[in-house]
């Protein structure tokens, strides 16, 4: 069962969820770049990267319109590989398998556009691998769940609100 608890990866992913779902062992370390508003974070001790995150939020010049324009490519990809649209609680968005992995080894992939206080946000989660009896789209719609939760709680906003 995926919980929610400390440590963290890339700020956002329980490391015992991930380390459940996929299967990975071994050390793993983070590496983020950008702002608070705008940025990503991947664990390169293993190859390919198990997990990469990055998150962007309305301000300055990005507006909603840019986040729709992110989101409408991704799914645009997402649906000609079979995505699932995320359960409405979510905001905006899908999660796939894609049959390769984008350049990154990370064929897993699940983006979300939701309102967490004045502003839309947007999450993407990418993973390399899970354990092949889970259901990939199922941990991924969790861990989604669980990273807009930690969201609202490191940005004191509440995701969906």
């Amino acid at each position: 069962m995926i919980t929610n608890s400390a440590p963290y990866l890339c700020t956002f992913v329980p490391e015992r969820a991930l380390r459940l779902v996929s299967g990975v062992t071994g050390t793993l370390t983070e590496r983020a770049g950008g702002t608070k508003a705008d940025g990503e974070c991947r664990t390169p001790d293993a190859d390919p990267n198990p997990l990469g995150v990055a998150w962007s939020q309305e301000h300055g010049k990005r507006t909603e319109e840019d986040l729709d324009y992110v989101l409408d490519d991704k799914q645009k990809v997402f649906r000609r590989h079979g995505g699932t649209t995320l359960p409405t609680d979510l905001g905006e968005g899908m999660a796939v398998q894609l049959p390769y992995g984008l350049f990154t080894g990370q064929p897993y992939e699940v983006v979300a556009k939701f309102s967490c206080g004045a502003k839309k946000r947007m999450l993407s989660l990418s993973f390399a691998q899970f354990v092949k009896e889970r259901d990939a789209i199922t941990d991924m719609i969790e861990l989604m769940r669980i990273a807009q939760k930690r969201y609202g709680e490191l940005y004191n906003c509440t995701p969906g609100k």
